[in-house]
């Protein structure tokens, strides 16, 4: 559970955040996950797990996508709810009118021409991942769960997001809660987490 979980003392729920699944959260579609929120309003909340590679290579997800071939990207699961949709997240320098921004630099959508764009011809740091699914709440549903502790909020950055194994990122946003000045989860929680790796 989170410290404090009093509902005022949370950080606001916002496009760009790191939902981070407490140690005590079981559910075995959130178990150890870090969820980028990418949409959040009056209708609800969306995001996708991004620290779940799956071994299916993205070419073979996508054969009719022939810049694919031989190329390294797999698909990640990115949710529960409508797994058989690919979404994309690219991290690029331009700002494309057909994708929704995420964060700065960040943005959701599925624009095959920029796919192949930024497979053949990237600027520096440009690249993307690919979901399949994504995670979504209800209106005040998120806001319950992190009142009852599932959740953690930590604001996203994109060398999390891109550049770091994405393995690892559960475990390493567990620590920065740690840090002073953060929501945290409740340190007993933590300890035990510590003690069953």
């Amino acid at each position: 559970m989170l410290s404090g979980s009093d509902p005022r003392s949370l950080p606001p729920i916002a496009k760009g955040v790191f939902l981070v699944a407490s140690p005590i959260l079981f559910d075995p579609n959130f178990r150890e996950t870090v969820i980028l929120i990418c949409e959040h309003g009056p209708e609800g909340t969306l995001g996708v797990i991004v620290n779940r590679p799956t071994d299916l290579p993205l070419s073979e997800v996508l054969p009719h996508l022939p810049v694919l071939k031989g190329t390294s990207y797999v698909l990640f699961a990115g949710g529960p709810v409508q797994p058989e949709e690919i979404l994309m997240l690219f991290r690029i320098s331009e700002t494309p009118a057909d994708l929704k921004p995420v964060m700065e630099g960040i943005y959701l959508g599925g624009n095959l021409r920029l796919l192949e764009r930024v497979i053949t011809q990237p600027q520096p740091t440009e690249t993307f991942r690919a979901f399949a699914g994504y995670a979504g709440w209800a209106p005040g549903q998120l806001e319950y769960e992190l009142a009852t502790g599932s959740w953690a909020i930590v604001p996203a950055d994109s060398m999390s997001l891109f550049d770091k194994d994405p393995t690892d990122l559960w475990p390493d946003l567990l620590e920065r809660l740690q840090a002073p000045g953060v929501v945290r989860l409740h340190e007993n929680l933590v300890s035990r987490w510590q003690e069953d790796r």
